[in-house]
C-alpha cells in the first residue's frame, strides 16, 4: 500500500513551468532500501527538486517505511513511477533537460561540470549503481572525489552532495526551458 498516491510525469513537468525556475529532477534507477528512498525524498524537497521519478519494479516504492524516513517530505514533493527509465529520462531531454548521471567512474567532478542548466540527476541504487542502458541514456557522467580508501558513497549521501552542488552553481541564476 503506497503511504500517498504517485503523480504522473506530465504533472511533474509542469512544476518548473509553473514556478518560472530551471527543471530539477531527480531520477532513482532501483534504490531498494526504504531508508534511502526516504532520505533522498527528503534532501530534494529540501534542494528544490520539482519531482522524483521511481522504478514502478525492481525499487521502493512509497511505503510506509519510505514515508517515515522522508519524516514530512512526502506531503510536499511529488514521485512518478516510471515503468521504464530510460523513456523517462528521454523525456526529459525532450523537454529540454539535461540528464546527468552519477557513477564513481564518471567524467568529470560534479563541481566542474555545469549543473545550472535544466537538468535530471540519475543516481543509481545501492551496490549496482547505474544500469548500463541507463548510463548510455545520460548526457554526462559525474563524479564524486573520493580520497579515503572507499569506492563509493551510500545513495543517500551522494544524492545530497550533489543536489546541493547544483543549489551552489544555481545560486542567482534564473533560466527556464
Amino acid at each position: 500500500m503506497a503511504a500517498k498516491a504517485y503523480a504522473e510525469l506530465d504533472e511533474l513537468l509542469a512544476i518548473p513551468r509553473q514556478r518560472g525556475e530551471p527543471p530539477l529532477f531527480l531520477a532513482l534507477d532501483q534504490v531498494q532500501d526504504p531508508q534511502n528512498l526516504g532520505n533522498l525524498l527528503r534532501t530534494a524537497e529540501a534542494a528544490g527538486v520539482h519531482g522524483v521519478i521511481l522504478l514502478r519494479h525492481h525499487a521502493a516504492g512509497l511505503t510506509p517505511a519510505v514515508a517515515k524516513a522522508a519524516a514530512g517530505a512526502l506531503e510536499s514533493i511529488p514521485v512518478a513511477r516510471a515503468v521504464n527509465l530510460v523513456s523517462a529520462l528521454e523525456r526529459l531531454k525532450a523537454e529540454g533537460c539535461w540528464v546527468v548521471g552519477a557513477t564513481p567512474d564518471g567524467r568529470d567532478e560534479a563541481w566542474a561540470a555545469d549543473l545550472a542548466r535544466p537538468l535530471a540527476l540519475v543516481l543509481g541504487g545501492e551496490g549496482r549503481g547505474l544500469r548500463p542502458l541507463v548510463r548510455r541514456a545520460c548526457d554526462l557522467l559525474v563524479r564524486i572525489p573520493l580520497r579515503g580508501r572507499l569506492a563509493s558513497l551510500n545513495v543517500a549521501t551522494a544524492g545530497a552532495i550533489l543536489l546541493y552542488e547544483v543549489l551552489r552553481q544555481r545560486q542567482g541564476v534564473r533560466e527556464s526551458c
